[in-house]
């Protein structure tokens, strides 16, 4: 069931009874990247599945990822209406998720960073600004390719045909100003110094093989964040509760209530 939270600017989609879980999708993905997680998560929670915004149907918004996570507190506040949230990010999510938590640090009960970090490498801030500017000159036709590389390694991508051309569909869905800002704020984002204000527990995974945020920057993130556990999730790439659903979930037990 879909529903619009923060004032009717952010649309979002909402499964389950329990404590309220909200999972934040990637860059180069869409809320679908979840859908094969959600249907254990809604056995014990009330999961909320938003799109951020300016994907689907929510409104974008202008002044870059922290009017961003601005507008996702808000929405968050709105579904739990109170009660401890669990916020799940993955890979843009993640950094949306964790500019939040140092924005409104009674945000959150719990945070998961999946395919994170608090700043990019050179060469990663390079891979942004050239995405930015081949699609801005070229669209994002031309980029689909580097893009699909980005979440998935050349195998996956070879065994699941199917699943492959639904994610290329869902990311030439996406707006592509949207995609350049964003892209343009990942280049610059820097949130290392303030790390340590989040308190709260949080479970930092990663994919081995990730290559669009890659393994030693959720090392970077976990040290840098006062109660944080890290776990590497063999075999995936930047997407794993979409390649591996099982082991992204079992990667949540012991720290999900």
């Amino acid at each position: 069931m879909d529903r619009l939270l923060a004032n009717g600017t952010v649309n979002a989609a909402q499964s389950g009874e329990g404590p309220p879980l909200f999972l934040f999708h990637s860059l180069l993905s869409d809320r679908a990247s979840f859908d094969a997680i959600v249907p254990d998560l809604e056995k014990s929670f009330r999961t909320i599945v938003p799109e951020l915004p300016g994907f689907g149907r929510s409104r974008a918004v202008e002044g870059g990822l922290a009017a961003i996570a601005d507008r996702m507190a808000e929405a968050v506040r709105d579904a739990a209406a109170g009660a401890p949230a669990i916020v799940l990010g993955n890979g843009y999510g993640g950094f949306v998720a964790l500019q939040m938590a140092i924005r409104h640090p009674e945000i959150a009960s719990k945070l998961v960073l999946a395919d994170s970090g608090a700043a990019f490498s050179e060469p990663g801030r390079d891979a942004f600004r050239n995405m930015a500017k081949a699609s801005r000159e070229k669209g994002l036709e031309a980029i689909t390719d580097v893009a699909m590389r980005r979440l998935f390694a050349p195998e996956f991508q070879a065994q699941h045909p199917e699943l492959m051309q639904d994610r290329r569909a869902a990311f030439l869905r996406t707006d592509p100003d949207v995609f350049r800002a964003a892209c343009d704020a990942l280049a610059s984002l820097d949130l290392r110094s303030e790390l340590s204000a989040v308190k709260v527990p949080t479970l930092v995974l990663v994919g081995e093989h990730d290559e669009a945020t890659p393994p030693p920057m959720s090392h970077e993130l976990a040290a840098g964040l006062p109660r944080a556990e890290l776990k590497i999730l063999e075999g995936c790439a930047h997407v794993p509760q979409l390649q591996s659903p099982r082991q992204f979930l079992g990667a949540l037990e012991g720290f999900l209530p």
